[in-house]
Order: structure tokens, then sequence, then C-alpha cells
């Protein structure tokens, strides 16, 4: 392999964990994942667990994932300090 295949093969491997760590932070994905947590609760309010607020009932664990992406990055950086 030559040289420039390698830079290219490095540059390319770059670009995509870039790209990943993107949408690895990025709000469409916390969105994403929040809005089919709130469906599934609701489901399963509503089949498995009757309730007659289920509505409410389900953004439980919803706001439970909204507000655990809030504190990952600082404990992230908490967590980085002290491996440094």
């Amino acid at each position: 392999m030559s040289l420039e295949e390698r830079i290219s093969s490095i540059e390319d491997r770059n670009t995509r964990v870039t790209l990943d760590k993107a949408w690895e932070t990025s709000l469409t994905r916390r969105a994403a994942i929040a809005i089919t947590t709130y469906c599934c609760a609701c489901l399963t309010f509503i089949i498995i667990i009757p309730s007659s607020n289920w509505y409410f009932a389900a953004l439980v664990p919803t706001g439970g994932y909204c507000l655990s992406t809030l504190g990952l990055p600082r404990l992230r950086t908490w967590w980085e300090r002290r491996r440094a």
C-alpha cells in the first residue's frame, strides 16, 4: 500500500469517526430517542400496565432519559479530569 493510499484511508476513517461523534452528540439523535422512549412507554402504560393517566406516566422514563443526557457531559468531563 502506497503512502498516498494509506493517508487517504486514514482521512476516510477520520471523516467517519467525526460523523459518528457528531451523530452521538446531536440534538436530532436525542430527540429521536426521547420520542421513541415516549411511544414505547405509552404502549406499556396502555397495554401492559393499564393506567388512566398513561400520557403523564410515559413522561417519567422520557424525562429520565432527557435529564441523563444533560448530566452526562459534565460527568464525562469530571471523569476525564480524574484520569488525566
